[in-house]
């Protein structure tokens, strides 16, 4: 027996921690303690170190739960004794030596890709119109404008960059899936729930179901939460 772990939210590309604002309540609500990591998309070991750090700022058991891109953070850095399980919101989850883009070769480009913007340090954004269609589709155009103005450049060469380590493979592991995807394909994210081997539940929602469906989002999270203690 251990006790309930304080859940550690890593928010994925085009997004930062507020992308949790309404997970977090829902959290404290059930008794969970919960830590939104504010990651600068730059690189995979940044954002590694990040996390790092809020875990080492906690006491007790932690449950990683990644996003997206936030997906391949959790899974480089998840293999550490205190950490309990691992929850991805319509994520990335390579094994050692993949990188994200490795993971997706096998499936179609997204509609997503045709609202990203490159600036000339190569930090990817999505537009406006790409946020609004295609990342956020399911929430109101204002939301969705928000999420355009504060969203997070992310480095391009993060999703090229390889894991070195597969947490999913020493922690158990649960994972959602948006069914209205439109930035990774849902038969990539039913994919990569298949080969992590983890506890698999579908949302109708776009790429950002912890925004449109946090309900559903953190109803996972306390179940993944309950399971460690």
């Amino acid at each position: 027996m251990t006790s309930t772990p304080t859940v550690i939210l890593v928010h994925g590309a085009f997004a930062d921690g507020s992308s949790w604002s309404r997970v977090i309540p829902r959290l404290q609500a059930e008794g969970l303690a919960a830590v939104a990591v504010q990651n600068p998309l730059v690189s995979l070991d940044d954002d590694v170190a990040h996390v790092q750090r809020a875990i080492d700022r906690t006491k007790g058991p932690v449950l990683l739960v990644g996003h997206s891109w936030g997906g391949a953070v959790i899974t480089q850095i998840g293999d550490q004794e205190r950490v309990t399980g691992l929850v991805y919101v319509a994520a990335f989850a390579p094994d050692a030596g993949q990188s994200p883009n490795d993971t997706l070769k096998p499936f179609p480009p997204s509609a997503g890709l045709s609202g990203v913007s490159v600036d000339k340090g190569r930090f990817l954004t999505l537009t406006p119109e790409g946020m609004a269609r295609n990342f956020a589709q399911d929430l109101a155009p204002g939301e969705a404008a928000l999420l355009a103005a504060t969203q997070g450049p992310v480095a391009a060469a993060c999703f090229a960059t390889k894991v070195t380590t597969a947490a999913w493979k020493a922690k158990p592991a649960w994972y959602i899936v948006a069914t209205q995807d439109r930035m990774l394909p849902p038969d990539f994210l039913r994919a990569t729930a298949a080969r992590i081997g983890a506890r698999t539940v579908e949302v109708e929602s776009g790429h950002a179901p912890h925004l449109s469906r946090p309900d559903a989002v953190a109803a996972v999270i306390v179940e993944a939460a309950r399971a460690a203690v």
